[in-house]
């Protein structure tokens, strides 16, 4: 199975910029992307092939997440079955015979990181609802998790500690999520790569310098790591502030 994830950063934008061109190239069994930015309706993408979930946040022209996949799913859940977190259209999940497949756009901890307090929050209710799912079958989770974990998975570690996305307390919270009984596909295949960036920010040209954070994550229950083939970052894909990040792996 090819899995393809992308924080598209607003979905209307990114069909402008040749999403369309890109989701059929890429020939993914299931496509998600996180920011869609959308609310019902304002937007006609029905891919041949594919049943289609969206899940749209209250907030106009904020958040957002949808699915796209091959194989119709046995269950389709929307958030996380807290309301306090269930607002913003951050969550899907997908329940598959062998699988389950959550796509999240976790919340992030703003500037001056005045979201911080509502982040850990967060963390720990999401956590518990995959190990909750995971206690059942095995999890793959998949999304833009707004962390870069080891100071390897960004350009200016040093200088970033303090910022949104590299505090130490999100960190220690994606080391929780792994501790529970989860892996980073990525760091699975290749543990030691540097320079493997899937978000740049918009200003001092640093997509351009790759001056960038890798932020978007496959994560897999522990107990099918062996079933991962590979990890993949396509940098190479633009449209987005992000690029799509996938996994391959057999059931």
């Amino acid at each position: 199975m090819k899995l393809i994830s992308w924080n598209v950063n607003g979905l209307r934008a990114c069909m402008k910029k040749g999403f369309e061109e890109y989701f059929k190239e890429v020939d993914a069994d299931i496509f998600c992307v996180q920011e869609t930015k959308l609310q019902e309706g304002q937007i006609d993408f029905q891919p041949e092939g594919y049943e289609c979930y969206w899940n749209y946040a209250e907030k106009k022209g904020y958040s957002g997440t949808a699915v796209f996949t091959k194989k119709k799913p046995l269950e389709v859940v929307y958030g996380i079955g807290i309301d306090e977190h269930d607002h913003e259209g951050r969550v899907i999940t997908l329940e598959y015979e062998d699988f389950y497949f959550v796509t999240v756009y976790t919340p992030n901890s703003q500037s001056e990181l005045a979201r911080l307090p509502y982040r850990m929050q967060w963390e720990d209710a999401f956590r518990d609802y995959l190990k909750e799912l995971d206690a059942h079958k095995p999890v793959i989770m998949t999304g833009d998790l707004n962390v870069a974990h080891q100071e390897i998975d960004l350009k200016n570690p040093k200088t970033n500690k303090k910022n949104a996305g590299f505090t130490q307390e999100e960190r220690d919270k994606f080391t929780e999520l792994l501790d529970a009984g989860f892996v980073d596909s990525f760091r699975y295949f290749y543990p030691d790569k540097t320079g493997a960036y899937s978000w740049w920010s918009y200003r001092f040209k640093a997509r351009e310098k790759d001056a960038g954070w890798r932020i978007d994550y496959f994560v897999v229950s522990d107990r099918i790591k062996e079933q991962m083939k590979d990890a993949l970052i396509y940098k190479e894909v633009m449209g987005s502030d992000h690029c799509p990040v996938g996994l391959e792996i057999e059931f």
